[in-house]
């Protein structure tokens, strides 16, 4: 049996808000995620109350990867805003710790967020 999770779909302007909100109300942030689209990227900021979960959805065009960081509402999400940046592209402004591009090693930029095929060995 899989209980219903909430998806709030919100607009980037609204993200700071929504998120202070929802922390006012007793949740805590347990992930953040992208998820490539074909018009860009979904990004998943979500939250537990006691064991039932609320997803905030930001919906990023391709063109226009950008988001505020909710580190100063949230402090641990500097981790998953650097994560963000260096796997998928998107430029976080405003981190609380900023790793600038150097949180993971990778080979190439944003390897999520590309249109490269994973090659077999």
């Amino acid at each position: 049996m899989f209980e219903e999770q909430e998806v709030k779909i919100i607009k980037k302007e609204n993200l700071h808000s929504e998120v202070q909100t929802v922390i006012d109300d007793d949740y805590r942030l347990v992930q953040m995620c992208a998820t490539k689209t074909d018009k860009g990227l979904d990004v998943d900021y979500t939250f537990d109350k006691e064991y039932k979960f609320l997803d905030l959805r930001v919906e990023l065009p391709a063109d226009k990867l950008e988001l505020p960081s909710i580190s100063g509402i949230s402090f641990p999400a500097f981790l998953y805003e650097n994560e963000l940046h260096d796997l998928f592209g998107i430029k976080i402004s405003g981190i609380a710790i900023d790793f600038a591009g150097k949180f993971y090693r990778k080979d190439e930029e944003a390897p999520f967020n590309n249109n490269t095929e994973i090659q077999e060995k």
